[in-house]
């Protein structure tokens, strides 16, 4: 196996091609690394890194933006925007008749909707820049309460935003994998070193039979993930006949492979943002000094951290549920079964059209049933760690690994369709 991965890399560097989109993603990558350590003025940063430690869910946070919000950097919002422009686009096209016919457009239509989406991401940046601010001010960490002061800040943010986006799409085009994912990659991957270094410090002689427990745990998770990604549900497609002259055309019979994972991580991203909302109101209701939304500041705090019951109660049932809602989006029966029609294909038994839809989403539910439950499972990870083990930095959850492990999967096999089109072309 080792000897195959060397071969691999020697093909990639011996492959031109490969080897520019290689080093032009690895450029991309440091400098975003070079704007994550360009922190913005009036900002405690001490204080911030003490908060990020203390609050699971904002350290969380904080390994998706690879440590850009604990710095405080121009880039502390973020591909965040974008990915919530995007799904706010993809909900669009089941209730809005013009997204719809955009996202069956081809080409053409996903270029307009791709322009759609950025121009969205720029009131969310500044939604999303605004809260920030808020939430600094609550905690007392922001040391000016100039507006010229504030306004340069929230530009700033948004124009980090911005630019993150904007080497995204450079990657997609130029680089290697998907950009947007290939930044959250980079941006976890930044952060694995220092969670890992404070994990270990942090244990004690009493707890390493715990911590080796949980390592081997670790990696049989990894191998489920890997498991699960690439796991698939085969529904048998057959061609119908057709007969011109004397010769017989179709026939084929063949399959129509529908993933497991529907939704990917979407489902998790979207039910972390939907788990801030509760601590960032209670630190409002905390500093506003009336004794009935203290209480109330504080209820939430209490039962919305990371360990609590209400949380993980809370946390499951969201990506649960969620990842229903997502799989009925990113998997449309309705146009699927139309294009088997067009195509003069059917699945055996099922009459094509509305019963092939029904069919369609009724498979589809049944398996996204095991997959809702796996990504419940994976994003309660951190949580379990820290209730068994009582460390309170273990910050690489399983949802960090999730997309760590899906983009390496998504990223291998574009450079494995890509060497085996450069050998064809040698061929020919």
């Amino acid at each position: 196996m080792f000897n195959s991965v060397i071969q691999t890399l020697q093909k990639v560097y011996q492959t031109h091609e490969l080897r520019r989109k290689l080093l032009f993603t690895l450029g991309v990558f440091f400098i975003f690394r070079f704007l994550a350590h360009i922190p913005l003025p009036s900002i405690n940063l001490d204080q911030l890194q003490i908060l990020f430690n203390s609050n699971q869910l904002l350290n969380l946070l904080n390994v998706f933006s690879g440590g850009t919000l604990a710095n405080f950097s121009v880039a502390a919002v973020g591909i965040s925007p974008y990915i919530t422009a995007s799904i706010i686009m993809q909900l669009g096209g089941m209730v809005i008749p013009q997204i719809k016919e955009l996202q069956k457009d081809g080409e053409s239509g996903r270029e307009r909707l791709n322009q759609y989406t950025r121009l969205m991401t720029v009131p969310l940046a500044i939604v999303q820049s605004i809260s920030v601010l808020a939430l600094l001010r609550t905690q007392g960490l922001l040391q000016t309460n100039d507006p010229i002061a504030l306004a340069a800040m929230i530009m700033s943010l948004v124009a980090g935003a911005m630019i993150v986006t904007w080497l995204g799409e450079m990657i997609s085009e130029y680089g290697i994998g998907n950009g947007i994912s290939m930044i959250l990659f980079g941006a976890i991957i930044s952060q694995l070193p220092a969670s890992l270094s404070q994990a270990l410090f942090s244990v004690t002689s009493d707890q390493t039979l715990t911590i080796l427990t949980f390592g081997a745990l670790f990696i049989a998770i990894i191998g489920l993930i890997v498991f699960m990604n690439e796991a698939i549900r085969k529904v048998t497609i057959q061609y119908a006949k057709r007969q011109r002259g004397s010769r017989v055309y179709g026939g084929q019979m063949t399959h129509l492979p529908i993933r497991v994972n529907v939704a990917g991580v979407m489902p998790i991203i979207f039910a972390v943002s939907i788990l801030m909302v509760p601590p960032f109101f209670a630190g409002f209701m905390i500093s506003s000094g009336q004794r009935e939304l203290v209480e109330i500041g504080q209820w939430l705090t209490i039962n919305f951290a990371q360990t609590a019951p209400v949380f993980m109660i809370t946390y499951f049932v969201v990506v649960f549920f969620f990842t229903f809602f997502s799989a009925l989006i990113f998997f449309n029966a309705e146009n699927i079964s139309d294009e088997l029609k067009k195509s003069g294909a059917f699945i055996p038994g099922i009459r094509p059209g509305a019963a092939t839809k029904k069919y369609l989403e009724f498979v589809v539910s049944r398996i996204t049933l095991a997959g809702a439950f796996f990504l419940g499972v994976i994003a309660l990870l951190p949580s379990f760690a820290q209730v068994f083990t009582n460390i309170g930095t273990l910050a690489i959850s399983g949802t960090s690994v999730l997309i760590v492990v899906s983009v390496i999967l998504e990223t291998m096999k574009q450079v494995d369709s890509m060497l085996v089109e450069q050998d064809y072309e040698r061929y020919l």
